[in-house]
């Protein structure tokens, strides 16, 4: 395919938000106690983005609008069930599961640098919060912590099902998104089912 069949798609800061909410998140994930410091800063990283992309999903480029992917549950439904008779339309931009999918992801992981943030603050006396903790916090400690831990797992949850569903879809469909991801192009057309532009 020559250039001129190719649209830009993914926008600069989409793909760097991307790749750098993926690294942190990881980096994070794996550090935990053992590295305190390193965890917390890539906690900071993640929520800082978060803060970013919820501003970019209001005033940035058409296919990293909200309004450009965010579906009502019925066409979610239905986008699902074509996928699993293989027949679902082609999206240039997010798919109504891959809409799903980035507000799931945004929720989980503000939950996860919330209370991550809370947590610091009541168990370490640090962090931006330190100050509203000047005594021991006991049940609500464990309570902050527990919910750190539920929500970093049900992300990691939500990145596995990501992983697999952009396979799928760039199976269904032909065409490599991940690569897409990095270079922000995508093919104007292809030959699969008719397209969302």
């Amino acid at each position: 395919m020559t250039k001129s069949s190719e649209i830009r798609v993914w926008d600069p800061f989409v793909r760097f938000f991307h790749w750098s909410l993926a690294s942190a998140f990881f980096i994070a994930y794996f550090t935990e106690d053992d590295f305190l410091a390193v965890h917390s800063w890539a906690g900071y990283l993640i929520f800082s983005l978060l803060v970013i992309r919820l501003a970019w999903g209001f005033i940035g480029t058409r296919y990293a609008r909200f309004s450009n992917f965010v579906y009502s549950p019925a066409n979610i439904t239905q986008f699902l069930k074509d996928t699993l008779r293989l027949r679902a339309k082609r999206y240039l931009g997010h798919n109504p599961a891959g809409g799903a999918m980035v507000i799931l992801l945004i929720f989980s992981l503000l939950m996860t640098t919330s209370s991550g943030i809370l947590l610091l603050g009541a168990e370490e006396q640090a962090g931006p919060v330190a100050h509203w903790f000047t005594q021991p916090v006991g049940f609500w400690g464990d309570a902050l912590e527990g919910l750190h831990e539920f929500f970093a797992n049900f992300t990691l949850l939500l990145v596995v099902v990501h992983v697999f569903g952009v396979l799928v879809e760039s199976l269904i469909h032909k065409e490599n998104l991940v690569s897409a991801m990095v270079t922000g192009f995508k093919h104007a057309k292809n030959n699969s089912i008719e397209e969302k532009l």
